[in-house]
């Protein structure tokens, strides 16, 4: 079965844009042998123009063949013209405030969130990558299996956390840790297998703007 992955840059104290959305504050830190190793390994999850300008717009996907967004994830790159930020994924933009797609290539829905995940995992394919943002990380919680956190040396102090959900302690086991350079550690957590037994969980209400 196909596996829910959220894939996402992180302060030390949690949280993974400024207040109202950024989260150009990472960028410094995206060098040399980090740089270098997330467009190798990474490759599905670089935006398309950088992929372009990185030339690697014709690298095969290693880990995922879809991404799913809120509006909110989904939004900067409107705001600069990108309007298909991932051309070389399925893109899904969960929301309930844009009323169609600004391209064909983007799927833009109101369905739960949790129904479309279930559904997404029955079917052939790569993994699927969860981008963002806060409010639809906390709805899909129960169907995130790996949590690959790009933690970077900085202190927010506040911001956009990474989930935005109730409170309710879940078990993740680190099965991977790898430090660079310029101090970013890319941590990889699994949900252990016990919790993946565990049937599906009541969907909650949308709530995506």
């Amino acid at each position: 079965m196909r596996k829910l992955s959220y894939f996402i840059g992180s302060t030390i104290d949690g949280f993974i844009a400024t207040p109202d959305g950024g989260f150009e504050f990472f960028f410094p830190y995206v060098t040399g042998e980090y740089a270098s190793y997330l467009t190798a390994e990474y490759p599905d999850t670089v935006f398309s123009p950088a992929r372009v300008a990185a030339g690697i717009d014709d690298a095969p996907n290693k880990h995922y063949d879809t991404v799913l967004m809120g509006r909110n994830t989904y939004e900067p790159g409107l705001a600069v013209g990108a309007t298909s930020p991932y051309a070389h994924l399925r893109q899904i933009v969960f929301s309930n405030s844009l009323a169609e797609s600004p391209d064909p290539a983007v799927e833009v829905t109101t369905e739960d969130p949790l129904s479309v995940v279930r559904r997404l995992k029955q079917a052939d394919g790569l993994d699927i990558w969860l981008c963002g943002g806060a409010s639809l990380a906390g709805q899909l919680l129960p169907e995130i299996d790996e949590l690959i956190v790009k933690l970077y040396p900085i202190v927010a102090g506040s911001g956009i956390p990474l989930f935005s959900a109730d409170f309710e302690a879940r078990n993740f086991e680190l099965v991977e840790s790898r430090t660079f350079d310029q101090g970013s550690v890319l941590l990889t957590y699994a949900k252990p297998a016990a919790a993946k037994d565990t049937g599906p969980e009541q969907a909650p209400a949308s709530g995506q703007s």
